[in-house]
């Protein structure tokens, strides 16, 4: 059983020996106190206040490393007097932030005393596992990089659905943001889509899943006429401005789209999907893979895993995975109505347009007979 407050050593004889020059024992007898306090089965007020009296004295008088312990330590306890927890925030830096991160009991009385130095409290509050949707708006819309790293790093917070999506679309510029936000396993994977480029292989496989289960309940319409041959035309010559142009027109997108990617790396895998979204078909994609890129075609694993991509992705998700990632809608060019056959099937007769009949001659009135 743990021993209480009333069984803790007698550390007079430790005091004692503080006062002596050149030997500093407080931060010891500060660490020993807290373990104490803290491993107590009960705490009556009289253990409560004496710790309260010596750790507040103590507080000022240690060492950086020795305050961030014991803050690590005492935060977390909701029975820590809250004159003890002010004093260890009152220190400011690292000490501060861990009391503002990690106490249950964040009161209005320990915010005044964590702002006391003046610095920014954002970070630290960033670190809290208890954050609602008001207070994580709050903090993403500071706009600081440094905080929406701690956000996202922050395992134990659920974040909400709209910090979520910010924090996504500030990740498609910054590689570190997306890999903290993959690392999540809380997020939906289909929030996650503009980020795919960096996923790696098993939770690309989930971001397809999840776009495709939205992206196939809408009806695609049919690829631009001959893209294809005028593409692979281009590929044939290395034309990659060429290229790259009708393929953007084709997608209505502009003609940097491929920037988007993270690093040329996946720039590659972007083409992919615009290729697939555009409505290519197998064949004349590994021909572009083949032809436009010497450095691409000359690498076997390259090339297969840019087919196995093409092949994994239908269209309607690779639309909609190449308009998360450009933030920018994909154009859909419908049939024109000009265009538009119906099917007959063999034995039937085209339906012939009825014709009017015929207007009837109108009748001659008879004469009215004047009245003799």
């Amino acid at each position: 059983m743990p021993p209480s407050a009333e069984d803790a050593p007698d550390l007079s004889g430790l005091i004692e020996l503080s006062r002596v020059e050149h030997l500093d024992l407080k931060p010891v007898i500060l660490r020993v106190q807290a373990d104490l306090f803290l491993q107590a089965a009960a705490r009556d007020r009289a253990a409560v206040e004496a710790f309260e009296a010596l750790a507040c004295g103590l507080i000022p008088t240690v060492d950086e490393d020795t305050a961030l312990i014991v803050a690590q330590k005492l935060a977390p306890c909701p029975e820590t007097p809250q004159a003890v927890l002010a004093r260890l925030a009152e220190r400011g830096g690292p000490v501060r932030d861990a009391v503002v991160a990690l106490t249950p009991n964040l009161s209005e009385t320990l915010l005044a005393a964590a702002h006391r130095d003046g610095t920014p409290l954002e970070g630290a509050l960033a670190r809290r596992t208890d954050l609602g949707r008001s207070a994580q708006a709050a903090l993403t819309a500071e706009g600081d990089v440094s905080i929406d790293l701690t956000l996202a790093r922050n395992a134990g917070l659920a974040l909400a659905s709209d910090t979520a999506e910010s924090l996504v679309a500030r990740a498609r510029g910054n590689a570190e943001l997306a890999r903290a936000l993959l690392a999540r396993t809380d997020l939906p994977a289909a929030t996650l889509a503009p980020l795919f480029l960096l996923a790696d292989a098993e939770r690309r496989a989930g971001i397809v899943q999840a776009v495709e289960a939205v992206a196939a309940l809408r009806p695609t319409a049919p690829a631009p006429r001959d893209l294809g041959r005028v593409l692979t035309q281009f590929s044939a010559a290395r034309d990659v401005t060429g290229f790259v142009g009708a393929l953007a027109e084709a997608l209505g997108l502009p003609t940097g789209f491929l920037r988007a990617a993270p690093d040329a790396g996946t720039r590659y895998d972007l083409l992919t999907l615009a290729l697939r979204a555009a409505g290519l078909d197998e064949e004349e994609a590994v021909y572009v893979f083949l032809t436009l890129n010497e450095t691409v075609a000359r690498s076997a694993g390259r090339v297969f895993d840019l087919v196995k991509l093409f092949r994994t992705t239908s269209r309607p998700a690779a639309r909609d995975l190449v308009s998360a990632i450009c933030d920018r809608p994909v154009s859909e060019r419908p049939a024109r109505p000009e265009t538009h056959r119906p099917y007959h099937a063999p034995e039937a007769k085209p339906r012939q347009p009825e014709r009017a009949a015929p207007a009837r001659p109108a009748l001659p009135g008879r004469l009215r007979q004047p009245a003799s």
